[in-house]
């Protein structure tokens, strides 16, 4: 069946003359490889792509000239053959963009790894696996599309991210044989990887520091929380795409076994992240309304802060 979709999504690409492209907001290393790398493939096989966002590009992010085409804005007068949506595990994901992709009358296609994905498209290859960049070389292969220097470059930044530099429990042989045929392609793992994992400013390490001093255990120190508030971001000058790998810091911490980073929005609203070491926290964040892989998955909560962290620990603490 998978191999009969992704056919079908091979020759749609094929016959495409234009597509518009959606990654999922707050865009991180995987939903702009992977959109990207598909863009760059399709623009060397003659079609008019490109890559819409809610937001703009993280600085962070912005280590490759392929980040420059990304497009907040739909154009005025849009003429699509297809749209396509990478790394957005539901429609909502894309932000400003879903109302668009939803009224599509066109093909649809759903390009995704998360295992809460609902399949809303019209064509759906959804593998569950480390990141969408390791199932974007499956899909260019097929459609005949070749892979440049460039475009490995995307895709091992968002194998990367999403790999926790390969740390991650769900990295497979699979990921390993992926990451191969980037490198042979000429992706520069080294020079990426130090530009996501280690690569720094003063302000986000100052954050960091502050972020840290703030940790909070429960559940006898099996669960902890880091906290990042607005006045956080406004006193050390920072903004919310420079907590990325925050979360991932406490599982190191021996006993810990869910870390979950709370990201203040704005009054009342807070996102959070969630990762573990075996916790199903899938379905933590699935109690309200979020999702993502068993191991890592966000969601977004509404209410006071302690009420928030309170209905957080007894969700974990459901599946302890």
């Amino acid at each position: 069946m998978t191999d009969s979709v992704l056919s079908k999504i091979a020759e749609k690409l094929n016959c495409a003359r234009s597509a518009a492209i959606f990654c999922h907001v707050r865009p991180d290393g995987d939903a702009l490889g992977s959109g990207l790398a598909l863009v760059l493939a399709m623009r060397n096989a003659g079609t008019n792509a490109c890559l819409y966002c809610e937001e703009e590009v993280p600085e962070r992010l912005s280590i490759f000239p392929a980040m420059q085409t990304v497009k907040t804005q739909l154009p005025t007068q849009a003429d699509f053959d297809l749209m396509i949506s990478v790394d957005c595990a539901d429609v909502t994901r894309m932000g400003v963009f879903a109302t668009a992709y939803r009224k599509f009358k066109g093909t649809t296609i759903n390009i995704d790894h998360h295992i809460s994905n609902d399949k809303f498209a019209k064509l759906n290859y959804v593998c569950d696996c480390t990141a969408t960049c390791e199932i974007i070389p499956e899909v260019l292969s097929v459609a005949g599309f070749e892979l440049t220097k460039d475009i490995a470059d995307l895709l091992a930044m968002g194998l990367l991210t999403d790999s926790g530099n390969f740390t991650h429990s769900d990295v497979s042989a699979k990921t390993f044989s992926v990451a191969s045929s980037l490198r042979a392609a000429g992706a520069d793992f080294s020079s990426i990887g130090y530009a996501m994992f280690t690569k720094q400013s003063k302000n986000r390490a100052v954050l960091y520091a502050r972020v840290l001093s703030k940790m909070r255990f429960c559940l006898d120190d099996r669960l902890v929380f880091l906290t990042v508030t607005q006045k956080d971001f406004a006193e050390t000058g920072t903004e919310k795409s420079q907590t990325e790998g925050f979360v991932d810091y406490p599982l190191s911490i021996d006993g810990v076994e869910v870390s979950i980073a709370v990201m203040e929005v704005k009054k009342g609203q807070y996102k959070a992240s969630l990762r573990s070491k075996r916790v199903n926290v899938n379905a933590v964040a699935s109690e309200f309304g979020g999702g993502g892989h068993i191991l890592a998955s966000g969601c977004m909560l509404f209410g006071e802060y302690e009420e928030v962290i309170e209905r957080l620990t007894y969700a974990v603490y459901k599946q302890l």
